[in-house]
């Protein structure tokens, strides 16, 4: 578990990496795995899922909580289950994850816009994709219309401009990426 407290009806930046910075995911499947256990342990009572990017050795998950003991009752749980699929699919043992998750509470004005791009321009700013719309493993292309999801909710994100086509340019800007790290995490 995280050391964070999770108050419901806050938002939330959570995230974990592979121990050793090693990957999280094997196989294509394991991409979709992820998102699918996502849906079961993020359900509408426990947390809405705001915006995810899931990468090669990492994920990013930007989330309000909605339910009390969020830790223990939710993130441990998906955490601990992905864990021991994937370790049964790859002959493996131990932990997948560097650690518990991090969460980090969102707590200043503006901050949920400037993580959302974050979020979005991670596959760009590790250059895996040019665009981020590039990028399947992430809420990005739902956000612009490219996909119908059932997982991401942007309403808060998008509620903030004009246009998806506003949001877009919001986002491939980039500006503040390198900025904001230090809002971001608590390294």
């Amino acid at each position: 578990m995280s050391k964070t407290t999770y108050i419901p009806g806050h938002y939330y930046h959570i995230y974990n990496r592979g121990v050793n910075r090693q990957a999280i995911f094997f196989a294509k499947h394991n991409w979709g795995f992820f998102i699918q256990r996502l849906r079961e342990y993020f359900m509408d009572e426990t947390a809405v899922i705001i915006a995810y990017c899931l990468m090669p050795n990492h994920f990013h998950l930007l989330v309000r909580v909605l339910c009390e003991d969020f830790g223990r009752s939710v993130m441990q749980p998906f955490g601990t289950s992905y864990t021991k699929a994937i370790n049964r699919e790859q002959y493996r043992v131990g932990s997948l994850f560097q650690g518990r998750y991090k969460g980090k509470r969102v707590d200043k004005e503006g901050y949920l816009l400037h993580l959302s791009r974050y979020i979005h321009r991670n596959p760009v700013e590790a250059k895996l994709v040019k665009h981020p719309t590039d990028w399947h493993f992430s809420s990005y292309r739902d956000y612009v219309g490219l996909r119908e999801g059932t997982l991401p909710k942007p309403n808060i994100i998008l509620s903030q401009f004009s246009s998806i086509a506003e949001y877009a340019e919001y986002v491939e800007a980039g500006d503040d990426n390198q900025d904001i790290k230090h809002l971001l995490f608590d390294e």
